[in-house]
């Protein structure tokens, strides 16, 4: 499955709804770490159909981001059944990501 990019407008029914594990990736298109992490993640879509992977572009979408708390990026946080489950900030390798969804 491809990556969804993820709106307050989407949010409830993408996310707080869903009935898999969601992998959400907190970026910015200036940031560095965040264009490194950003093929990994969409590697990790294509590869796992068991949960949903969305992008959250911190700059259009600000209100998500203060829910979030996300001070700096990429953050990525695992949300399942609506509650945050785990969550890492700054560059990760693959092995660590998928870490985050066990």
């Amino acid at each position: 499955m491809s990556v969804v990019a993820i709106t307050k407008d989407n949010f409830t029914e993408l996310v707080k709804n869903s009935d898999k594990p969601v992998l959400l990736d907190f970026y910015a298109t200036w940031c560095g770490p965040c264009r490194m992490v950003s093929p990994i993640v969409e590697q990790i879509a294509e590869e796992r159909s068991d949960i949903l992977v969305g992008k959250v572009d911190v700059d259009a979408q600000t209100e998500l981001a203060a829910a979030f708390e996300i001070s700096s990026i990429p953050t990525l946080i695992v949300v399942k059944g609506g509650i945050i489950a785990n969550a890492k900030v700054g560059f990760a390798p693959k092995a660590e990501i998928l870490k985050l969804l066990d």
